[in-house]
């Protein structure tokens, strides 16, 4: 048994990340965000409810865990003191959070630029949630940008503040923009240091103490692997590493300390915004996928495109990120299909590849080239063990298992957390 459990997104993200944290939260101590920042949307549901995370942890709504925003992510302070009003509205009043004092702040400029950028892009989109998280990245890789830790020191921050500002007017002021001015986003991020002050600390040093008590502690990454900064569909991907192997440096613990990792899969594939998908469905399949399984964004509620299970990304994402077991979510989705495809590998310029191209133009060439498997028409929201699926459905489980290689430890039919099916005990 691991300890110490990485929850990873194996897809272009919106994998069901969020069910899965908190369904295996349920029995940890501890639950971190390692990297990422408002841009995630997590959705989960419990006792009739539906709650949708961006930033919090997915551990909040159990007094007993501690939440960590760990070191890699970038944190918009406004957006963190909105969502956990909204949380205490709905009841979730008690919980431990902690903010570590070296994550990125997101700044207003932030925000303002990564709408410019975009619109700067004409027909070639990225598709982001434009809430600056590419344009904190991008200051904290310039050594410009600003820690949640700098808020609590007045003079600190005012410094930090004017160095940021002196190059970021320019920088607006170039694309034709209004510059902001000093007192009033000092005054706005003082206000929020003050008001977050409570849960900013050294969160380094808290997990590395949780390690020692043995404690368990689960790694909540956002977004999925095919959209790694380093190892994605560049660049039509997001601006940190959802990847397994960013925990250590993302939240401040060695790398021997990571243990085990969950990679979470939809019975299907889907992706938001631009880029190349080469099993993307249209027409009546598309629709009927993206209905049963309610495939609009969390957080832009954009239709997301939809295609059949993609073996080759998913093998992509088991290399790069050492996934263990799967997740396997959205099964009930699929059923009432007579057939259902799996792609196994593309065909590039009349050659087969198994593997993922590095560059967009090529990666947009490559058709898939599909192993077909019986559906099933039976209903499983209700089914409580693996024995009880259709033979079908576990015949599709046995083939996913086969072309990539990963055992499912988890199926999940329905968005409850009580809809989860579990096949291995990972703790």
């Amino acid at each position: 048994m691991s300890n110490r459990l990485v929850i990873v997104g194996t897809q272009w993200g919106d994998e069901g990340k969020g069910k899965i944290t908190d369904f295996f939260a349920q029995n940890a101590d501890v639950v971190v965000r390692y990297q990422g920042g408002n841009n995630a949307g997590h959705t989960i549901a419990f006792d009739g409810q539906k709650f949708a995370l961006q930033s919090i942890p997915s551990g909040i709504f159990n007094p007993r865990i501690k939440n960590v925003m760990a070191n890699g992510m970038v944190v918009n302070p406004k957006a963190v003191l909105t969502e956990l009003a909204g949380l205490e509205a709905r009841g979730v009043k008690e919980y431990q959070l902690f903010i570590s004092n070296r994550a990125t702040v997101v700044m207003p400029y932030h925000m303002t630029l990564d709408g410019a950028y975009e619109s700067f892009k004409g027909g070639k989109l990225i598709g982001t949630t434009k809430k600056g998280i590419g344009p904190a990245y991008a200051d904290k890789y310039n050594r410009i940008g600003i820690r949640m830790g700098d808020l609590l020191d007045a003079d600190y921050f005012a410094e930090r503040l004017r160095d940021a500002l002196a190059i970021k007017n320019m920088e607006l002021e170039m694309l034709g923009l209004e510059p902001y001015g000093f007192d009033a986003v000092y005054e706005e991020y003082m206000e929020y240091g003050r008001c977050l002050s409570r849960y900013i600390c050294d969160t380094s040093v808290m997990l590395n103490a949780e390690i020692e008590k043995n404690s368990r502690i689960l790694f909540e990454g956002a977004q999925g692997v095919m959209l790694c900064i380093e190892n994605g569909t560049f660049p039509y991907v997001t601006s940190s590493s959802p990847s397994a192997a960013s925990v250590p440096l993302n939240t401040g613990i060695a790398p021997r300390y990571v243990d085990r990792v969950l990679g979470v899969c939809k019975a299907y594939t889907t992706r938001v915004g631009e880029g190349p998908f080469p099993t993307e469905l249209d027409g009546d399949l598309a629709h009927y996928i993206r209905e049963r399984g309610h495939e609009y964004g969390t957080v832009t509620g954009r239709p997301r495109r939809v295609g059949y299970f993609d073996a080759v990304a998913l093998n992509h994402a088991r290399r790069v990120s050492g996934v263990d077991y799967l997740a396997l979510m959205l099964f009930d989705v699929l059923s009432g299909l007579d057939v259902v495809k799996i792609c196994v590998a593309y065909e590039l310029d009349g050659k087969r590849i198994e593997h993922v191209p590095s560059t967009i133009a090529e990666y947009a060439r490559c058709k898939p080239v599909y192993v077909e498997v019986p559906g099933w028409k039976e209903e499983i929201g209700h089914i409580g063990s693996y024995d009880e699926l259709p033979v079908a459905a576990k015949n599709y489980i046995g083939k996913i298992e086969e072309f990539t290689g990963v055992k499912v430890a988890i199926v999940s039919v329905g968005p409850d957390r009580t809809q989860t099916i579990t096949v291995k005990q990972l703790w």
